[in-house]
């Protein structure tokens, strides 16, 4: 990693490796005072540990060492694998967890005192509460509610058989879900060399799941049925036949947000060309791999004990692209629940789009 240019970082965050976590190099942005109590930040796709530049000195001037890593699979992080017949077995969930809790002890702390994570961060944020609270103290999840599996009819609660592919792909618009496309071959080819070029993609993709865009007003679905879903704008539910880049192509020619400049958007642009989507795609395609499943329901009918709480953009369909899924999380996603959180004027990007409303959400929920 030593011959790659700086990043633009604020005043007060820097950029370091750890080495020796759980077979990684860990590219780490950290600010704050290292003998403070841990407040660790894990990033979604197609995110970096860049994602929290906005938040991380203010959060750390409240008292906090505050780590944010390049996870298994993103940026400067090294160690992953990279292709689409590699084994999936380390990036399946109890893995990234396990890689969160490495990195905290090789960086001196023995725990985090508060846990945030972003989209599928918000997954291995919420799975850190749930299988060691010991460590992770209090969690929070950005975007994408995360509820506890209900305890199982029988056995360990094999996942039930799901069809939902196969009736979306039935529709008069034939359509198909957002991770079945991210675990396909293709995906990662698609996304990394589109028409009209890399940056051009992620300006889209970042704008059309903004609040500035214009279908970006999410209401309560009625179940998981093709119908339902097929409600939802098309970065989530796709036309059948099309990559995610024709996907969000109707955006392509947006401005620049106000929130994300170009500055910005080159980082992501340079940094996933150099790494490709694939390490990252690799999350979503262990929610295909029925041994996983399983494995996750060793946990089924835990309830969290960790304090807990849920942020996200008013704007964000992200919050309901799983119809029931932020209910069933307030009603039995912690033993102390600590609320919802909407912010106006913010999309899926919600701690890049409105960073102080973020800070000032979680400082409410967690009593900080």
């Amino acid at each position: 990693m030593s011959d790659l240019q700086p990043l633009p970082l604020p005043n007060g965050v820097t950029s370091r490796i750890v080495t020796g976590v759980n077979g990684l190099n860990i590219h780490v942005l950290e600010a704050g005072d290292p003998q403070r109590p841990a407040l660790l930040l894990l990033h979604g796709f197609p995110e970096l540990a860049y994602s929290w530049r906005k938040v991380m000195v203010p959060l750390s001037e409240l008292g906090f060492h505050v780590i944010a890593p390049d996870q298994r699979g993103y940026g400067r992080t090294t160690g992953w694998v990279s292709g689409f017949d590699d084994d999936l077995f380390t990036s399946r969930m109890p893995n990234l967890v396990r890689d969160a809790m490495g990195l905290l002890f090789r960086m001196g702390h023995d725990h985090a005192q508060h846990v945030l994570g972003h989209d599928f961060g918000a997954s291995v944020a919420g799975w850190a509460g749930v299988l060691r609270p010991d460590i992770f103290r209090t969690i929070t999840v950005m975007s994408a509610p995360f509820a506890t599996p209900p305890a199982p009819l029988k056995g360990l609660g094999d996942p039930p058989e799901d069809k939902i592919q196969a009736e979306l792909a039935a529709l008069a618009r034939p359509r198909k879900h957002y991770q079945l496309y991210y675990s396909t071959r293709a995906a990662n080819g698609d996304m990394l060399n589109p028409q009209g070029g890399l940056k051009a993609f992620l300006r889209a993709y970042f704008h059309m799941k903004g609040a500035g865009w214009h279908e970006n007003s999410p209401f309560k679905l009625d179940g998981w049925t093709a119908d339902a879903l097929a409600q939802m704008p098309t970065y989530y539910i796709m036309d059948l036949e099309h990559t995610m880049p024709e996907a969000v192509a109707v955006a392509s020619s947006a401005r620049a947000d106000l929130w994300m400049n170009d500055g910005a958007l080159d980082v992501y642009t340079e940094e996933y060309a150099r790494t490709g989507f694939q390490g990252a795609l690799n999350w979503y395609r262990c929610r295909f791999v029925p041994e996983y499943l399983r494995e996750l329901g060793l946990a089924a009918g835990i309830k969290m004990r960790a304090p807990m709480a849920f942020i996200a953009g008013a704007q964000d369909w992200g919050v309901r692209q799983v119809p029931g899924a932020l209910e069933t999380m307030e009603a039995r996603g912690s033993e102390d629940w600590r609320g919802t959180y909407l912010i106006n004027e913010a999309g899926h990007w919600v701690q890049q789009e409105q960073p102080e409303a973020v800070i000032s959400s979680w400082r409410e929920a967690m009593n900080v």
